[in-house]
């Protein structure tokens, strides 16, 4: 009886999404049929039609895991410790003159093994 129940769920969630998907594209194909009105009219229609499918699909399992999934994001985020300004241009400073400095090193490598080349095999002056 219990897998009856689920099956049931199941698939009436891939009904709502599939409702969900066809608002979407009623909405975008009003948005493009509609182009004579006035922009200010279509794109509230848009959204209304947007924010009907968004409802549609939060009503789903997967709906509800995603937002579940984003509101735990949130709550990762706001634990992360920015750094000030200070620190940010710091950073940035020490990674600019890391990448010259090595930039450089390379350059010279590169010279140098381009020298000894160039002698083994009697190319160049």
């Amino acid at each position: 009886m219990n897998s009856r129940a689920e099956v049931r769920s199941v698939s009436l969630d891939y009904f709502k999404l599939a409702a969900a998907a066809f608002l979407l594209i009623i909405g975008i194909v009003a948005f493009y049929f509609f182009a004579s009105w006035s922009v200010l009219v279509r794109v509230p229609g848009l959204l209304l039609f947007v924010a009907a499918a968004v409802a549609l699909v939060l009503q789903t399992a997967v709906g509800r895991t995603l937002w579940q999934f984003v509101s735990d994001a949130r709550m990762e985020v706001r634990k992360v410790v920015w750094p000030t300004r200070q620190e940010t241009l710091q950073t940035t400073l020490v990674v600019i003159v890391m990448v010259l400095i090595v930039g450089i090193v390379l350059w010279l490598f590169d010279m140098v093994l381009m020298s000894i080349l160039r002698f083994l095999t009697g190319q160049g002056g």
